[in-house]
């Protein structure tokens, strides 16, 4: 991961710019720079992982343009030598020199030519204009807020621009930001035609299209790590990594001490891969200390995301500190496309695909909050196959009468799709455990027996009636609301609501997120 921020006009001194800039340090560790744009300032924290050189630093400057870019730009190679035959001189080898003579050439239009999880600030000298965009899904952080100049300042984070402006905003994803408006590029959600037919033709797509996202995100002159739960996600993103580089892969498993789900179905599939396996273990003590520094590093107030962040913090901060890993590749978002334990309520195939494309629109607040906060506060770069915008649009794109769960098995066009030695049999077909309880339902217990010794009955009814927007519930989301205005007060409205079952369907209306309280978890996480 890196970090980037930009200020579009005089209002900030350098030393507040430097000072908000700073917050996000540890998501470019390598190397820092901030340099003067027009009337405003453009900065780079760097985390080095396409061409490690000092060539490959950024904010990168070309004819009065320049531009810093937290992202991965795949296949980028071809791009660069169509550039190269056009007369385009390199002297780098960061896929992200590519952006500003693709933007001399195509314009605004480059961003639709992006197969990449990016966020980027361009500043263009030459008419004194700015530019920001996030890739469609929002897999890259970038948040934008007006300071007291009434300037546009874009950053990371929300960290980054807290005292500096009244109110941070979560930059849309799928968009770009140019002449004083938010234009949608891509909306990976919309289907133009629905996929029917054949299952195993379908399948075959799935398997194709998903090896395809992981083959391109191998790509890397940095160490390679990756996340384990034992879960179906992170085993096939292990078992399809492992096949395509032909040699051990360095995985990595967290749990609690006394009751950790997850840790047996790792270590049973990293023997299978014959993968460099870590297992590491927290205690109850260690959860609950660690919980102030989580939702520091999260900005976020919701339930599911930070009981999820818990064992991952953890997890990378260990991998961090005793390995020399620098990137990470991760499970997250098959849910949101394939379903989750929840949406088999779904009352009909419309409202299954009506729910899947609210759950991906509103990934950035969620799960790939999640997955980049835990990983890039510890100097670790986070990279999401199941967001490969291909696989996206094409399982998007398939018939939900067969993604919903008529099968008896959730998920079930995935597990089909790597039928035969991809995974051991009882892996593959595995019921899935909430993460957050996966890691040892004793955590997200623990968690909420310390949320009833802070507060008496009374003293939660009065304290929850101080938030009028996304009022806590249970004193746990008290706990997790008061931590969080500590760290970003008065910024609630960056997360859109609790990640919750949806309620208007029946069997949905439940006072916990975890699916652990739905009528069909079932064997789910034993």
């Amino acid at each position: 991961m890196c970090s980037i921020m930009g200020c579009t006009g005089s209002s900030l001194s350098l030393e507040e710019f430097e000072r908000g800039f700073h917050q996000t340090a540890s998501r470019g560790p390598d190397m820092s720079r901030v340099l003067p744009a027009g009337k405003g300032r453009l900065a780079f924290h760097r985390l080095a992982i396409m061409g490690l050189s000092e060539e490959g630093m950024q904010p990168f400057c070309r004819g009065g343009r320049m531009v810093a870019c937290n992202g991965e730009l795949y296949g980028f190679r071809p791009l660069k030598k169509q550039l190269e035959a056009q007369g385009y001189a390199f002297t780098s080898g960061s896929d992200c020199e590519i952006l500003l003579p693709l933007y001399e050439r195509y314009g605004l239009d480059m961003f639709q030519m992006l197969d990449a999880e990016f966020a980027l600030i361009l500043y263009d000298g030459q008419t004194d204009e700015w530019i920001a965009a996030r890739d469609p899904i929002g897999i890259r952080p970038l948040y934008y807020g007006y300071d007291p100049g009434g300037d546009i300042v874009f950053a990371s984070e929300p960290k980054n621009l807290v005292g500096l402006c009244q109110k941070v905003l979560p930059f849309p994803p799928g968009h770009y930001y140019a002449r004083g408006r938010f234009v949608r590029y891509r909306d990976v959600t919309q289907v133009k035609s629905v996929l029917t037919g054949d299952l195993d033709e379908i399948c075959t797509g799935i398997r194709t299209r998903l090896t395809a996202g992981i083959e391109k995100r191998l790509d890397a002159d940095a160490p390679l790590g990756f996340l384990l739960s034992g879960g179906l996600d992170s085993s096939l993103v292990c078992a399809v990594s492992a096949r395509l580089l032909a040699k051990p892969i360095r995985t990595f498993a967290i749990g609690m001490s006394k009751d950790a789900i997850d840790l047996k179905y790792a270590r049973e599939v990293a023997e299978y891969l014959h993968a460099e396996h870590t297992e590491v273990y927290m205690t109850a003590e260690e959860v609950i200390a660690a919980l102030p520094e989580v939702v520091a590093a999260l900005g976020t107030w919701d339930i599911t995301t930070i009981r999820a962040s818990m064992g991952m913090y953890l997890l990378c901060r260990a991998i961090h500190e005793t390995t020399d890993v620098r990137v990470l590749m991760t499970g997250e978002i098959s849910d949101e496309l394939f379903g989750y334990k929840y949406t088999d309520f779904a009352p009909s195939d419309e409202e299954f695909q009506k729910e899947s494309q609210k759950r991906v629109r509103e990934l950035h607040m969620y799960d790939v909050l999640r997955a980049d906060r835990c990983i890039s506060v510890n100097s670790i770069e986070a990279r999401v196959p199941f967001g490969d915008l291909d696989f996206v649009d094409y399982v998007m794109s398939i018939d939900p009468a067969m993604k919903r769960n008529v099968y008896g098995k959730g998920k079930y066009l995935l597990r089909r799709a790597f039928a035969g030695d991809y995974l051991p049999q009882d892996i593959l077909m595995r019921e899935k455990a909430a993460f957050s309880d996966a890691v040892g339902h004793s955590m997200v217990d623990e968690l909420k027996a310390y949320a009833e010794t802070r507060y008496t009955d009374e003293e939660f009814e009065r304290k929850r009636a101080e938030y009028a927007y996304a009022a806590p519930f249970t004193k746990e989301s008290l706990l997790y609301r008061e931590l969080f205005e500590q760290y970003y007060p008065g910024q609630a409205g960056m997360i859109a609501d609790f990640w919750m079952p949806n309620p208007a369907w029946e069997g949905c209306r439940v006072n916990d997120p975890s699916a652990r309280v739905l009528s069909n978890y079932g064997d789910s996480g034993k």
